[in-house]
């Protein structure tokens, strides 16, 4: 039985027994793609199909146990809608609806140009490199890899390896970080009387270095899974300047997330598979609203019931919303007032970096709690303890912005805003 080494395994890393399964799941990927590379590779699709659909279930088996049906149940039902609506004018017409415009280039290449099997649709929705936790990929680029389309050497496998180890590295080292850091800061110490009694300042900074390491538990994840991609085929992203690109499946934009001073960044850094889809399937295809900044509120309301139900999901999103919308309104602010431009091209920028850092970084933090303790309850005891200071910084600043562009941007420029 695997219970009582993992749970012993567990106990000897201090951590989760279900984060521990996690990781073993994602890190066996590779020797799964390792013997696709070399047994399967050149193997009829059927017998490439059965193979990841029969791991991906023994890998979704061990770390959900019998909730395996809630997967099980969705893939069957998607699989029988499109059989019995594939063709049918229902759906056309309800594709039509939702799209309300013609296919864009990205969805023609995605789209299928045959009926799927459910063995097909098994390999892909269970295939190990991307089911637990990403990335995400079309259909068709499943299609493609199991084809032996998807290498730098057309009909054998792809000189991937290396790629593969430097995104293993990376992953690995931000798997480290959180190892070692993430006992010194839980989530449940935000509701301990500890924390209460700390001064104002260390439960800010807490919050930062918090958010920081919490998030490196994601980072790890996809870029370890990412290199199983690569090491299967599936990052194979084509050629630019006789490069072969290898970021087809990428997640992360490592550099940008660990330098950025912006909340913006951090998003297009971020997640970005996901990003990318929601953006291609949702907010796209809210066009025939005519408002960019209300298929915004949709895509986030989308995103938010996606992750749950939670009161804490819907605060997280919300919160993310305004702070992008003030930030842009202060890149903007910065970019039509000469002041402020010069300013931040002086000697002085080291030190603004610094502290844009700190407060994206604070605000970052400050989103991010009620997203990971979810209930009403919790999220307020917390927002209460630091006195809502993000609520309160980004309404002053709400307040304050069109003052600070009357005060700062030229006449000139604010008469070209109003014309625009």
């Amino acid at each position: 039985m695997a219970a009582p080494w993992m749970e012993k395994l567990s106990q000897t890393l201090g951590s989760p027994e279900p984060a521990v399964r996690l990781i073993f799941s994602i890190l066996i990927g590779y020797p799964f793609a390792l013997f696709y590379r070399h047994f399967l590779f050149y193997q009829p699709a059927t017998i490439i199909h059965l193979f990841h659909a029969l791991s991906g279930l023994a890998l979704a088996t061990f770390n959900f146990g019998p909730q395996i049906y809630h997967s099980a149940v969705c893939i069957l039902v998607q699989f029988l809608m499109l059989r019995l609506m594939g063709r049918t004018v229902t759906a056309v017409l309800s594709s039509f609806s939702f799209q309300m415009e013609e296919l864009t280039s990205q969805q023609k290449s995605a789209a299928l140009s045959s009926t799927l099997s459910l063995l097909e649709v098994c390999g892909f929705s269970y295939f190990y490199g991307g089911f637990l936790v990403g990335p995400q990929f079309t259909l068709r680029s499943y299609q493609r890899l199991v084809a032996g389309e998807l290498s730098d050497c057309p009909g054998k496998p792809p000189n991937s390896l290396v790629p593969a180890l430097k995104r293993f590295s990376l992953g690995f080292l931000f798997l480290a970080i959180f190892a070692i850091f993430s006992p010194h800061y839980q989530e449940s110490y935000y509701l301990t009387d500890e924390y209460d009694a700390q001064p104002f300042w260390y439960r800010c900074v807490f919050i930062l270095i918090w958010a920081k390491i919490i998030l490196y538990k994601y980072v790890c994840c996809w870029l370890i899974a990412e290199g199983v991609c690569i090491l299967t085929g599936l990052g194979y992203n084509g050629v630019i300047e006789g490069e072969h690109q290898w970021d087809a499946c990428a997640n992360m934009k490592v550099w940008l997330f660990e330098t950025t001073p912006h909340f913006g960044g951090t998003i297009a850094s971020f997640n970005i598979n996901t990003n990318a889809w929601a953006a291609r399937h949702v907010f796209k295809r809210l066009k025939f609203l005519g408002n960019k900044l209300l298929s915004h509120v949709s895509t986030l309301f989308f995103l938010t019931i996606w992750h749950g139900l939670h009161s804490g999901y819907v605060l997280c999103f919300s919160l993310e919303f305004f702070i992008i919308i003030l930030e842009r309104q202060a890149q903007a602010l910065v970019q039509d007032s000469p002041a402020l431009t010069k300013l931040a091209n002086s000697s002085l920028y080291p030190l603004i970096y610094v502290i844009q850092q700190f407060i994206h970084w604070l605000l970052m933090g400050y989103a991010l709690v009620p997203f990971c303790i979810f209930t009403y309850d919790k999220w307020l005891k917390v927002y209460t303890s630091v006195y809502f200071c993000g609520h309160v910084f980004l309404l002053v600043v709400f307040l304050v912005m069109p003052y600070l562009r009357k005060a700062l941007v030229p006449n000139r420029e604010r008469s070209q805003d109003k014309q625009d």
